[in-house]
């Protein structure tokens, strides 16, 4: 089955809105030819409704970092997935390790987070990954097994049909160190294989499951040729507009 590729920047904490606003309009303007690969950044959420005016006739997506599971309420701080649905998003990044080390986020509130971003007709990007203690003791699969399981429990395969998987190794994110091709694809193949095991073949073969940690121009078309990869969650290259537009020609 073909998947398109979807090639992904979460901006993170970075840019103030002139600068989202001039990066999201060079980018745009640099990928209107691609017509084979899902492009979307996720800027931050005062960014959001500024960039989306700039890329409203464009073929790049809006993503959010973050929201709250919440549609309204008394939750000070908080952003429900309506108000960034109507401010432009069409993606939300669920369960970023940066979101689960720093912010105590949890598999419950990942799942809560995932239907919430569903049923607001976004289209989820769950992240999962191990830490490298976790790896050194040989847990990578358990861990992936846990946030999987617990992050879309009691979600059924008519759910998830714009779910994207996005793998990050904790120990690669912004550390330099990228997984080996053979670490990604053995890794990627045990994703796509529990997938299939908890919703079924259909939803295992069109699901797509990105790589990311410390993706760059140099080393992306080798991860994305691998066969389980379907694009990539691209953090730090992803700032610099040169560099991602690179990475998102990776087949050219």
């Amino acid at each position: 089955m073909s998947r398109t590729p979807l090639i992904a920047g979460n901006w993170k904490m970075y840019k103030t809105g002139p600068e989202a606003v001039a990066a999201a309009t060079r980018l745009a303007e640099l990928a209107s030819d691609i017509v084979n690969t899902d492009i979307m950044i996720a800027p931050t959420f005062l960014s959001l409704p500024l960039v989306s005016g700039v890329l409203a006739e464009s073929n790049v997506k809006l993503g959010v970092q973050n929201l709250f599971h919440e549609t309204e309420g008394a939750f000070t701080g908080e952003v429900s997935p309506g108000m960034v649905k109507a401010a432009g998003a069409d993606y939300a990044i669920i369960g970023h390790s940066e979101r689960r080390q720093y912010f105590g986020e949890t598999d419950d509130a990942v799942c809560k987070k995932v239907k919430a971003s569903i049923d607001a007709d976004l289209i989820p990007i769950l992240c999962i990954g191990e830490t490298e203690e976790q790896r050194a003791d040989d847990k990578t699969f358990s861990v992936l097994d846990k946030q999987i399981t617990n992050g879309l429990n009691s979600l059924c395969s008519r759910d998830l049909g714009t779910l994207v998987l996005a793998y990050e190794p904790v120990w690669a994110i912004g550390t330099g160190k990228t997984a080996t091709p053979e670490q990604v694809a053995g890794i990627h193949e045990y994703i796509r294989s529990l997938i299939n095991r908890l919703f079924g073949n259909e939803l295992a073969m069109s699901i797509r499951i990105l790589y990311g940690g410390s993706v760059k121009p140099k080393n992306a078309s080798e991860l994305m040729a691998l066969d389980d990869v379907d694009g990539a969650l691209v953090g730090g290259a992803s700032l610099d507009v040169d560099a991602f537009i690179q990475i998102i020609r990776y087949d050219r």
